[in-house]
């Protein structure tokens, strides 16, 4: 899959949210590429803030974990939970082809991309009570807050169903 330029891939994003009833804010702000960067730049923008992780597993099935960015995810512990080989974190070339995203705007919304069979989605429970919730809206120079049942539809109605289940935590 060919990456679109920004403009288009958020437009055709906000076309489909608009189609399915969701009511969303975006938000300009210079490009972040970590979580980092995006503390130091969001100031007061309510709700809550995610990271999204897209993984491969040992043999070969694709993930996209979506849970609140101060989480320490234990992969390990998550592949256990999730009964999947080992985890390890796809490259960016295997992003671009399977999300249509380029690295640094990894977001659930990316799903509009994607066939159902094509990637396993999970979301952290804990997560799911913030309200809004805020993600890179196909480019990563903007955030879009939208609330979690909005989200939860949203990627169901493009015919995946999120696991959803409590992250496991690494210690230490």
């Amino acid at each position: 899959m060919s990456v679109l330029p920004p403009e288009e891939r958020e437009a055709v994003l906000e076309r489909r949210l608009r189609e399915l009833g969701i009511p969303f804010v975006t938000h300009a702000h210079a490009p972040v590429f970590t979580v980092d960067e995006a503390r130091m730049l969001r100031g007061a923008l309510p709700g809550g803030h995610t990271k999204n992780l897209f993984l491969k597993d040992k043999k070969g099935a694709l993930w996209l974990v979506v849970l609140r960015e101060q989480l320490r995810v234990d992969l390990g512990a998550l592949a256990r939970a999730l009964q999947a080989p080992r985890f390890s974190f796809g490259d960016q070339k295997l992003l671009e082809d399977a999300l249509g995203v380029p690295a640094g705007s990894v977001t659930p919304f990316a799903l509009i991309n994607v066939k159902p069979d094509d990637i396993r989605v999970v979301f952290d429970e804990d997560m799911l009570a913030l309200d809004p919730l805020n993600f890179h809206p196909l480019r990563n120079d903007r955030t879009t807050a939208i609330a979690a049942a909005d989200l939860v539809r949203f990627v169901r109605s493009q015919g995946h169903v999120p696991i959803i289940t409590v992250i496991p935590e690494r210690t230490g």
